[in-house]
């Protein structure tokens, strides 16, 4: 199934549908792929995207953060840490996980932890 595969999408449903787009584009920047008046699909790189999805208007409904963790992978972390602390997201320390990584974490409006790492040298 790996070599049929052309993109990957997780879907995020939202009771703060409104407050959780605007995060995603104007917050972290993501470039728009679609959109329309309930659902948007933003590009994480060329075949990664998340979406984030209206619950009043889906059949499938809010956990409210419960359980999910969006990890992304970046090649340097202390100026995205820079970056996200000076936004006002309130990013955790940078810290060292005994998996390899250096990582750091903050919430979206819906309260989906997102990690942000990346592999130690």
């Amino acid at each position: 199934m790996e070599q049929a595969l052309k993109t990957a999408n997780t879907i995020l449903y939202c009771k703060n549908w409104q407050q959780t787009v605007v995060f995603y584009k104007d917050r972290l920047g993501l470039r728009v792929n679609f959109a329309n008046d309930w659902f948007v699909e933003f590009c994480l790189t060329a075949g990664a995207r998340i979406s984030i999805a209206d619950q009043s208007r889906a059949s499938v409904k809010s956990c409210g953060g419960a359980g999910i963790t969006l990890a992304l992978e970046v090649e340097e972390i202390e100026p995205v840490w820079a970056d996200m602390n000076e936004s006002g997201l309130a990013p955790t320390h940078i810290r060292d996980h005994p998996w390899g990584a250096r990582v750091f974490y903050f919430y979206d409006p819906e309260g989906h932890r997102i990690e942000v790492w990346q592999q130690n040298h």
